[in-house]
C-alpha cells in the first residue's frame, strides 16, 4: 500500500497520528521535560517558558488537528502533558492544582481547545486562500449548494458539512473543520486578517475552555 511519511507519522490509508502520538507521550516526551526540569534552577523563568514551547508543546500542537474527534483517553493523555511542562515551568508538585497555571500564568489553552483552534485556523486559510487547493476544496460554502443557498445558515457563511454514515468518517478534515467553523461567531469568521482571526478566536476557545461549563 502507498505511504506518505512525514516527521509525525506515517499515512497508510487509514488514521494513524493517535498511535504517532502516544509514541510521543511516552520515554521521550518526558526525557526532554526531565532534562528541562534538570537545570531549570539556571533558567530564568520566561527562558523556562520558551524552552518548554519550543521543544514540548509545538510538538503537541503539530498535525494535531488529525485528532479532531478522537477518544476522551488520548485528549486526556495530551492534557496530562500540558499539566506536567506547566508544572516543570512553575516548579509546582504533581499534586498541585495546575488549572491556575495554566490560565492565569501561562494563557494557555486545553487540549481539546488546541485541535479545535487548528482545525478553524486550517478551515480560515482555505476559505480565504491561504491554503493548498485540496484543503480549499473541502471547504464549500452553503450559498453554492442551489438548494440550500436560500437557508439562513447560507447567509450566516456557514460551510457545507456532508454526511457520514460511520463515526470514523466525523474525524475526517471535510466534516470537523466545517463543523468547527460553524459553531463560531460571526465576528471571528469575518475577521480582516490572519493574525486578528488568530487572536479572535483564542480568546473566543479561551472564555469557553475556563470559564463556561
Amino acid at each position: 500500500m502507498p505511504q506518505t511519511r512525514s516527521s509525525a507519522c506515517t499515512i497508510a490509508g487509514r488514521p494513524c497520528y493517535a498511535k504517532a502520538c502516544q509514541g510521543l507521550l511516552t520515554a521521550r516526551y518526558y526525557s526532554s521535560l526531565r532534562r528541562i526540569k534538570s537545570c531549570r534552577r539556571a533558567l530564568t523563568r520566561s527562558a523556562s517558558v520558551i524552552l518548554v514551547n519550543s521543544f514540548i508543546v509545538s510538538k503537541l500542537d503539530y498535525c494535531n488537528s488529525l485528532l479532531a474527534g478522537c477518544n476522551k483517553q488520548l485528549v486526556d493523555q495530551l492534557q496530562r502533558a500540558l499539566n506536567c511542562a506547566a508544572r516543570v515551568i512553575f516548579g509546582g508538585d504533581r499534586l498541585d492544582h495546575v488549572t491556575p497555571l495554566l490560565r492565569d500564568k501561562l494563557h494557555w489553552l486545553r487540549a481539546k481547545e488546541r485541535i479545535t483552534f487548528k482545525l478553524c485556523l486550517l478551515v480560515y486559510k482555505a476559505i480565504n486562500g491561504l491554503a493548498p487547493s485540496y484543503l480549499q476544496d473541502l471547504c464549500l460554502p452553503l450559498t453554492t449548494i442551489y438548494t440550500r443557498s436560500a437557508l439562513r445558515s447560507a447567509a450566516r457563511g456557514d460551510l457545507v458539512v456532508p454526511r457520514t454514515r460511520r463515526r470514523l468518517g466525523n474525524r475526517a478534515f471535510c466534516v470537523a473543520g466545517p463543523t468547527a467553523w460553524n459553531s463560531l461567531p460571526q465576528d471571528i469568521r469575518t475577521a480582516s486578517s490572519l493574525l486578528t482571526f488568530k487572536n479572535l478566536l483564542k480568546t473566543h476557545l479561551f472564555i469557553q475552555s475556563y470559564y463556561i461549563t
